[in-house]
């Protein structure tokens, strides 16, 4: 059992002393991932190739080593780069090889782990330059960003308490015991620490409001509802670094006077779910939660709770009905979560990052934090860069890094579809997920902070970034997020229901060539009803894709209205086939295979598309040997 410093420090040296008889260190992300691309294949292989070379392998850094070990193979949590796994890292060289198959291991632990080579062909290759990356120093990706929250995420394993004690975990929780809630609120509001869930709410101000209630029972609940399609940075902390997010909470209940918490974590994050509850049992095993933590008479428990994967659940008050047993629905506000909460009691509700970035705010101090990110932005952010990129994955840079400098460095540039560097220049980012909104070539330099995405009709929201090069039809990605929120709308409010079910089928009048620009008057009128109407914020933010491509891109809209044309050549009902007819040898070949006999033409002269017969197919264009066919859909 952990009782006071000395026991975490003793913990602390146990595990360097037992790293100190280890050759060798093989981290192999265990990120979902790099999971679902074989890791766990690569792990198995790696322990029995290392077996059959007769050496010492260890999977596990036990407290008293017999005898000095080779290698020691862990786990860890996701390293970033996803789009190049699995990613496996040797230590003490730090050398890192990326895509990693089976079949790779034998060569792996002949020529590094036996003759202390380097199997070039694993290493990261820099498209522009051409260059091989040893370390992750020496990438691009990683060189440009700031890894904080993430920096334990890609090394540590994440199933191992002793490691994060070694990293100074548990530090800050022992230091905030010694404190009164009121100091450790202030701490947290002198960091300026804003809520990573979306709004920005200053996290101090949150907790200092909850502690002044007068209540015997308080509750903390940690929000790891992540619903943005393509968003997995909350999920990546709870895998990666999961005794991060306890001691956050640990932090959390001892400002605000609560003794029970709650992890909510959608049950479409198995792995994040099982580490979770890894980190509370053996947290609990040590002392750390439970009864009279490090002897002071604070007692705090923490449950893990699997959710149904509702989108509204991300929202504090339908998260509450969940943990209750009730229907994911919100409920008006106020009362606010801090005043009423779960089962009537003051509550605090934080995401995962905002939890995990805790403990470092209290180890550092806020003075030293405040050192990054912007004055009304202190810190980092993590997102989840996807899209029309050459580098996808999961980031984390300060706030105030520019857009610019995340899809032009970090991310590599933009491609086409098919991943290669593109000729189509960047068009926007949908950040924000259903919720935030689009930026565009004017938005590169404007710093990425709360206050400043607001004033551009955008939101850093949960941290998703989707990247989409000039091919795109920003109809089409209004109408799948709106098609997004209206299917995860509970139906509670009015506005919500109809409102999204009404603008999705607007939507689909404009890009099936059934709308007039009167229907722009009143998808826009409607998209403005709802944001202001609806009851909870997923209806308040549901019309912002639509709104914000209105915005910036009203020319395409009426060009699907008024034109009946799709710019970017992705709506099928819109598309015009023409056969050029330079470039048409009369082969036939496409009148062959059009299904609806739309194609006239003799053999060996240009033939030509009946518009009126033409069912948009794409057939004749597939079919096409001498690219004579244009305006299909691309």
């Amino acid at each position: 059992m952990l009782r006071q410093l000395a026991d975490l420090e003793t913990v602390s040296n146990e595990f360097s002393e037992s790293s100190k008889k280890i050759k060798h260190r093989v981290i192999i992300c265990a990120g979902t991932g790099c999971v679902a691309n074989g890791s766990l294949k690569v792990y198995e292989a790696l322990g029995a190739e290392i077996k059959n070379k007769g050496l010492k392998v260890s999977l596990e850094l036990k407290r008293e080593e017999e005898d000095n070990k080779d290698v020691f193979i862990s786990k860890s949590g996701c390293q970033g780069f996803c789009q190049m796994g699995p990613l496996l890292t040797i230590l003490p060289e730090n050398i890192f090889y990326t895509r990693v198959k089976t079949a790779d291991v034998p060569e792996i632990v002949q020529q590094t782990l036996v003759e202390g080579k380097v199997v070039e062909r694993l290493l990261y290759r820099e498209p522009a330059s051409g260059n091989t990356c040893l370390t992750t120093e020496d990438i691009p990706f990683y060189q440009k960003q700031h890894r904080f929250v993430l920096k334990e995420c890609g090394s540590i394993d994440p199933e191992d308490i002793r490691e994060y004690i070694q990293r100074q975990g548990y530090r800050a929780a022992l230091k905030s015991l010694s404190m009164k809630p009121e100091d450790i609120c202030e701490e947290i509001i002198s960091s300026g620490l804003r809520g990573r869930g979306g709004a920005g709410f200053p996290t101090g101000k949150k907790w200092a409001i909850t502690l002044r209630q007068k209540n015997a029972k308080k509750y903390v609940i940690c929000n790891g509802d992540e619903g943005d399609p393509g968003a997995f940075m909350d999920r990546s902390v709870m895998e990666g670094n999961p005794h991060s997010v306890l001691e956050g909470m640990m932090i959390a209940a001892r400002a605000i006077g609560a003794d029970e918490g709650y992890v909510y974590v959608r049950a479409e994050y198995p792995l994040a779910v099982r580490r979770m509850r890894k980190a509370v049992d053996d947290a609990r095993n040590d002392g750390l939660l439970g009864e009279n933590i490090f002897g002071s008479g604070f007692n705090f428990n923490v449950e893990v709770m699997e959710g149904a994967g509702a989108f509204v659940c991300g929202e504090e008050t339908a998260l509450i009905a969940s943990i209750e047993g009730k229907r994911g629905m919100p409920s008006p506000k106020p009362p606010f979560p801090a005043q009423s909460g779960l089962r009537g009691k003051p509550t605090v509700i934080n995401n995962v990052e905002t939890l995990a970035t805790v403990p470092l705010v209290m180890r550092m101090g806020a003075v030293e934090y405040r050192k990054m990110g912007t004055a009304g932005s202190p810190g980092t952010k993590t997102f989840a860069l996807t899209g029309h990129v050459a580098n996808t994955g999961l980031i984390e840079v300060p706030f105030g890094s520019t857009l610019r400098q995340i899809v032009y460095q970090i991310a590599g540039g933009v491609t086409n579809a098919d991943g290669s560097l593109s000729d189509k220049p960047f068009k926007a980012v949908q950040i924000g997920g259903p919720s935030g909104g689009c930026l565009v070539q004017e938005h590169l330099d404007i710093p990425m902070d709360f206050d400043s995405l607001r004033k551009a009709g955008a939101m850093v929201g949960s941290g998703g970034l989707v990247v989409m090069n000039s091919g795109t039809c920003m109809v089409a990605i209004a109408r799948f997020f709106m098609q997004f929120t209206q299917n995860e709308s509970c139906g509670k409010c009015v506005l919500c229901r109809e409102g999204t079910k009404q603008m999705l089928a607007l939507l689909d009048d404009i890009i099936e060539g059934r709308a007039t620009e009167e229907t722009l008057i009143v998808l826009e009128d409607l998209a403005k009803a709802v944001q202001v109407g609806s009851l909870c914020g997923l209806g308040k933010t549901a019309p912002n894709p639509v709104l914000s491509t209105l915005r910036y891109f009203r020319q395409e809209y009426l060009a699907h209205v008024k034109d009946k044309y799709c710019p970017a050549g992705q709506c099928k009902a819109l598309a015009k086939h023409r056969i050029d007819p330079a470039l048409c040898k009369g082969c036939t070949l496409c009148a062959r295979k059009c299904p609806v006999g739309a194609i006239k033409g003799e053999r060996g002269k240009a033939h030509v598309i009946d518009e009126k017969l033409c069912i948009k197919c794409g057939a004749c264009a597939a079919a096409c040997k001498f690219n004579a066919i244009s305006g299909g859909v691309r």
